[in-house]
């Protein structure tokens, strides 16, 4: 267990043996059957999960009962209501898995040690929190200055994996569409190739 999270921290960050051990004793093993929840809105998040397996998304629903995905995770992302875990805040998020996964877990305390204690987790957690930063960057420029055509092209060609294992409802709803607009896309798409 934890072979994805160390080659993942290792390319970002290359720690000893005696380093991964350390941190190995503050990560939790977890599954998750298919739709069951690692987290739900109202909740506070006590938890990072790095995915050694499967495929999680986080969304909110809204009063009419839409759901509003606002992330994918798949094997080797990490995944979390950060706002929830950093304030103790109850979460506006839910997070549950799209398949069958297995998760590594951090815990709040286990996390603030991490950092305290181990300036390569610092290291690792910063580079993570910067590159999902960048990501929701890129994701509100296109959304605010690409055509639907134009950033479903860019999710796909960014993201084969989550389009061909994700429902296109769920993209359709990572998107802000429909089903039935997203359906339309894909088929202009298709007939201007």
């Amino acid at each position: 267990m934890y072979e994805l999270f160390f080659q993942n921290f290792n390319k970002k960050v290359p720690l000893t043996q005696e380093e991964e051990v350390y941190i190995k004793n503050y990560l939790l093993p977890k599954k998750l059957r298919k739709k069951q929840y690692l987290l739900q809105e109202g909740d506070v998040c006590k938890t990072i999960a790095f995915i050694e397996k499967g495929a999680l998304r986080e969304y909110s629903v809204d009063d009419s009962g839409n759901e509003h995905i606002i992330q994918f995770g798949l094997e080797g992302w990490v995944i979390s209501d950060l706002y929830s875990f950093l304030t103790g805040e109850p979460a506006t998020y839910n997070i549950d898995a799209i398949e069958e996964a297995e998760l590594a877990l951090i815990s709040k305390s286990a996390h603030e040690e991490l950092l305290l204690k181990l300036p390569k987790y610092e290291t690792f957690t910063r580079l993570n929190i910067t590159g999902a930063y960048l990501a929701m960057q890129r994701r509100l420029t296109s959304i605010i200055s690409t055509s639907l055509e134009e950033r479903y092209t860019y999710f796909t060609s960014l993201y084969p994996n989550i389009v061909q294992r994700v429902p296109q409802h769920m993209v359709a709803s990572y998107m802000g569409l429909t089903p039935e607009t997203l359906s339309r896309i894909r088929r202009r798409i298709s007939s201007n190739k």
